[in-house]
């Protein structure tokens, strides 16, 4: 398959996905929150179940805040956040359907759906996940790299930057410029063949 084929030019393609990796160093160059606001005024249109948001972004930019944050890091992520230029905790609000319209056209009964904390919850979980694969690629749409983790105590994080109970962190993302030695070598991905059937 070529390029060609996509509406998506292939410079863009590239930036986005193919020539993009996720970074373990960055340069000292500041993040602005001006980028942040950018990328996330972009992707805050990617699909959601029922339009919902549960996504909620904690950027930390402070000494205090990113000591806070890397003592619940696995040891593998603690260095490289610590000199990150800037690091985002994505989480979602699974109390998510307060902010669904009042008059929901294709689905009047939403906030009654979402009544149950179980069923908010593995909604948040999926949707959110959609939204942070969303801002990901947003950051490399920016000119940026991002550095997702998952290698956190999660309930650690959840009582220091979310003490009300509301809100679970999905992934903790460094964002900035590449630094030195930024990338591993590429995984490998599965193949067309491998993952599509037809029926």
């Amino acid at each position: 398959m070529t390029t060609d084929t996509l509406v998506l030019d292939a410079a863009a393609q590239d930036l986005l996905f193919r020539e993009a990796r996720t970074a373990n160093t960055f340069t000292d160059e500041p993040v602005s929150d001006e980028q942040i606001q950018a990328i996330y005024e972009l992707v805050k249109f990617g699909p959601t179940a029922m339009n919902q948001q549960p996504l909620r972004i904690v950027l930390v930019r402070s000494t205090e805040g990113r000591e806070r944050l890397v003592q619940h890091l696995g040891e593998g992520n603690k260095a490289k956040t610590a000199a990150a230029p800037l690091t985002a905790i994505l989480a979602v609000d699974n109390e998510f359907h307060e902010e669904l319209p009042t008059v929901f056209p294709h689905f009047p009964a939403a906030k009654d759906y979402f009544a149950e904390r179980p069923v908010r919850e593995a909604s948040a979980a999926m949707n959110g996940a959609l939204q942070a694969g969303y801002f990901i690629v947003g950051v490399r749409a920016a000119g940026l790299a991002a550095g997702p983790m998952t290698g956190y105590d999660a309930e650690g994080i959840n009582k220091e930057f979310f003490a009300d109970g509301e809100h679970s962190v999905l992934a903790v993302v460094n964002i900035g410029k590449p630094g030195e030695d930024a990338w591993y070598p590429r995984s490998p991905r599965l193949a067309y063949d491998e993952v599509v059937t037809t029926v």
